[in-house]
């Protein structure tokens, strides 16, 4: 089973940039799809952006065109380049993946991991 560890995030003003990272655990991490999430305060967790394993991205319509999601099979690293980042980006930020594609664009998980916090204001 493969797990995954979030860092790379932080303060930040609006209109800056920010690139997380998403380290796997396990020998099969290159035919997973990969999801990265958000939950703001006293709000569900949203899918923000997917990566298959070949490389096809989505973005949530909320961050098209500012947001980049990217993997690197070699380092079992899945990123997020953030920029133009706005308040209502603010959010713990999460990733997750599995062989069933639906099952992460839904984001149907048992278990997350800690996350890593994205604060942006001025």
């Amino acid at each position: 089973q493969v797990q995954f560890v979030e860092s790379g995030g932080g303060w930040v003003q609006p209109g800056g940039s920010l690139r997380l990272s998403c380290v796997a655990s396990g020998s099969i991490f290159s035919i997973y799809a990969v999801g990265w999430y958000r939950q703001a305060p006293g709000k569900q967790r949203e899918l923000v952006a997917t990566i298959t394993s070949g490389g096809s991205a989505n973005y949530a319509d909320s961050v098209k065109g500012r947001f980049t999601i990217s993997r690197d099979n070699a380092k079992k690293t899945v990123y997020l380049q953030m920029n133009s980042l706005k308040p209502g980006d603010t959010a713990v930020y999460y990733c997750n993946g599995d062989l069933i594609v639906p099952k992460v664009t839904q984001g149907r998980f048992g278990s997350w991991g800690q996350g890593t916090q994205v604060t942006v204001s001025s």
